[in-house]
């Protein structure tokens, strides 16, 4: 049953988020830091841990590999359209940042692809 993986998962990201507000409010931003990316750590922890302890069966196994496979693209998603509405509403100096991001990641990927092109000879 995929429905075993849920309340691991949702516990997980329940506290990743606890923590990311917990920091915002640390470090003064009005926002969570980095609470998705705690939540999935935590996750990978917890799941290591009942691996370890032999309380992982088949049928967690089998929902923990089906949530995550949704969790990464969905709750990812989720995350970075936060970021845009914030980015949106900071100004300018967040959207222009963003677009030179985006085209250095796309130009850097082009050079490595050619670094590999003539690292294999093709």
């Amino acid at each position: 049953m995929k429905i075993y993986g849920v309340a691991i998962l949702a516990a997980c990201y329940f506290a990743g988020l606890v923590l990311g507000e917990m920091l915002g409010g640390l470090f003064g931003v009005k926002g969570n830091l980095g609470g998705v990316g705690f939540g999935m750590l935590f996750f990978i922890l917890l799941t290591d841990w009942m691996k370890k302890k032999n309380k992982m069966t088949e049928d967690y196994a089998a929902g923990i590999l089906f949530w995550t496979s949704l969790y990464i693209p969905i709750v990812i998603a989720m995350a970075s359209i936060q970021n845009v509405n914030a980015a949106v509403n900071s100004g300018a100096v967040a959207i222009v940042s963003g677009i030179v991001a985006t085209f250095l990641s796309f130009v850097s990927i082009r050079f490595l692809i050619s670094l590999l092109k003539e690292e294999r000879g093709v």
